[in-house]
C-alpha cells in the first residue's frame, strides 16, 4: 500500500521480522507454522480467526515496540495457520474432507511433537481461541496458560449457524465476493474502524480487505465449515485449570460469549479484561488486536 498524506500506511503481507516458515505434514493434512524468536525460550503458540493467518491477525502486536519486545524477550512464537491460510497457499483438493475441530486440535499436538515442545502458552482469536481451548481440554498437560481474544466456546446459535451457511454458499458459488468480505470485516473490526460518512476506512481495514482477496475461498470455506460444526465446551471449562486470560471489547460481536466463558471457568485460574470502545482516528496506528473494539 502506497504512502498517504496524514495517515499510517500498512501493508500487512510485506512485513517481515525474520521468522521461518515450516510446512508440517500431519495426520490431518499439512499445516504452515511460522516461527519467530529464540528456540531456547518458552513457546507461545498462536491461532488466528476465520480467513486470517498469522500476518493479518497478529502482526499488529509487532507494530507496538513494547509488546514486540516483551513477547520476543520472553517467548519463541509459533504461529500456526489454519490449513490453507498461509500466504501463497494452493487450493486444498475437494476430495479431501474438511477437518473437524477435534482434528484441528489434534493437529496442534502434532505440531508440538514436530518441534519437540512439551508444554506451551497459547494465544488465540475468536475461532482460533476455540481451537486452542479445545486443545487445552484434550491435552491438559501440554498447556501452561491461555490468552484468548473474543473467544468462542459454545455451539453456534441457529442465527450464527444459518449466517455461516449463507457465507459458505457465497464462498462456494462466488468466491471471496464483496458480501463475504464485508461480513468478515464486520467480524474483525468495530464500526468506527471500518469507516462511516464521518470517517474514512482505516488503512488497516483496507489492507485486510486486500488480503482477503488473496485468500483461497475454498480453503476459507473448509475452516468455516469446521467452526460451524463446533460443539459446546461450557461443561468442560470448570476442569480447565491452566491460567486463562480473556480479552474482549465492549462492542465485540463475541462479547456475550466471552462473558459466558468467563462465568464457566474456575475463578482461581482465570481473569477477564474488558476493553472500552476505542475512538480510533484513521491517522492513528493500528491496534494490536482486531476484536477488541
Amino acid at each position: 500500500m502506497g504512502e498517504s498524506s496524514g495517515s499510517v500506511s500498512v501493508d500487512i503481507e510485506t512485513i517481515s521480522l525474520g521468522g521461518k516458515e515450516h510446512i508440517i505434514q500431519t495426520g490431518h493434512g499439512s499445516v504452515s507454522v511460522a516461527v519467530f524468536g529464540d528456540l531456547d525460550k518458552p513457546a507461545l503458540v498462536t491461532y488466528p480467526d476465520v480467513a486470517l493467518n498469522h500476518m493479518s491477525c497478529f502482526q499488529g502486536l509487532f507494530f507496538c515496540p513494547e509488546a514486540a519486545s516483551l513477547l520476543l524477550h520472553n517467548f519463541c512464537i509459533y504461529h500456526i495457520n489454519p490449513p490453507g491460510h498461509e500466504v501463497g497457499a494452493a487450493p486444498i483438493s475437494s476430495d479431501v474432507s474438511a477437518p473437524s475441530v477435534d482434528d484441528l486440535a489434534d493437529q496442534i499436538a502434532e505440531v508440538l511433537d514436530f518441534f519437540g515442545l512439551s508444554a506451551v502458552m497459547c494465544l488465540g482469536v475468536a475461532a482460533g481461541a476455540y481451537i486452542l481451548t479445545l486443545f487445552a481440554m484434550r491435552y491438559r498437560e501440554r498447556v501452561i496458560g491461555l490468552m484468548l481474544v473474543s473467544p468462542l466456546c459454545k455451539a453456534p446459535s441457529w442465527t450464527e449457524w444459518l449466517y455461516n451457511k449463507v457465507m459458505s454458499n457465497l464462498l462456494y458459488f462466488y468466491g471471496m465476493c464483496g458480501v463475504v468480505k464485508e461480513g468478515l470485516l464486520q467480524r474483525y473490526f468495530s464500526k468506527e474502524v471500518r469507516g462511516s460518512v464521518h470517517f474514512h476506512e482505516s488503512d488497516i481495514v483496507q489492507a485486510c480487505r486486500r488480503l482477503l482477496d488473496e485468500r483461497q475461498s475454498t480453503n476459507v470455506l473448509r475452516f468455516l465449515h469446521s467452526i460451524n460444526g463446533r460443539r459446546d465446551l461450557s461443561e468442560g471449562l470448570k476442569k480447565l485449570q491452566c491460567r486463562t486470560l480473556i480479552f474482549v471489547g465492549e462492542n465485540s460481536p463475541f462479547h456475550a460469549e466471552a462473558l459466558h466463558m468467563t462465568s464457566k471457568l474456575d475463578r482461581r485460574y482465570s481473569a477477564l479484561v474488558e476493553a472500552l470502545p476505542v475512538h480510533w482516528q484513521p491517522s492513528e496506528p493500528p491496534k494490536p488486536f482486531m476484536h477488541l473494539t
